[in-house]
């Protein structure tokens, strides 16, 4: 990882609660925009967030008001969601990937692998829920020693720590029934020259 990318990462870190007073807020922007294909309602919105159901409410209402977030009524539950067609909705994820020290994953230990062919986030991450774990699931012939070393080094700059499950791609054809039953996030993958996005130049 660059000198660069340690440099700013500290501050990124903070970026949504230094442009943004009100956590729950935050915590909402984060939930919808790591992951643009979570839904969610209001009390289990405010039972995770351990606030009050009028204070969630609110940030919602904020957020419908200004078309970042969409709702759906579905029986009795309204269910929300990121209005990913919003002007504003690649810059938000931008900064919610680097707020959640996912942008480092990706640079600090997904291009820097070798026979990668696909990198997901799993569980509580891939549903943008920050419990301070990542978890991430990775498809290939990796060299777990390396891994580790860079996983090691990765902690140190998001200040998170790093799980990674590692399957071959029959290990991971063979998962994939259980696999879908779990909330996932496809991060990066392989392009048919052998590169990922953002390789180019490289």
């Amino acid at each position: 990882m660059s000198r660069k990318t340690a440099q700013i990462s500290a501050p990124v870190k903070n970026l949504l609660s230094s442009l943004i007073s009100s956590k729950t807020r935050v915590k909402l922007l984060v939930r919808f925009f790591l992951n643009p294909q979570t839904r969610s309602y209001l009390r289990e919105l405010a039972k995770e967030f351990d606030v009050s159901t009028n204070a969630v409410r609110e940030e919602l209402n904020r957020l419908t008001q200004t078309h970042l977030l969409k709702s759906e009524k579905c029986g009795r539950q309204v269910y929300y969601m990121a209005n990913t067609e919003h002007s504003l909705f690649p810059e938000l994820r931008s900064i919610v990937q680097k707020v959640m020290g996912i942008d480092q994953v990706i640079d600090g230990i997904v291009h820097r692998l070798g026979n990668l062919e696909k990198a997901y986030l799993i569980d509580e991450y891939a549903e943008g829920k920050d419990t301070g774990i990542i978890d991430v699931l990775l498809v290939g012939d990796i060299d777990r020693y390396h891994l580790n070393d860079l996983t090691r080094k990765t902690e140190r700059y998001i200040n998170r720590k790093i799980r990674s499950l590692v399957l071959t791609r029959t290990e991971f054809l063979n998962f994939r029934k259980a696999f879908a039953k779990h909330p996932h996030l496809l991060i990066w993958q392989a392009l048919p020259n052998g590169r990922g996005p953002g390789d180019e130049g490289k």
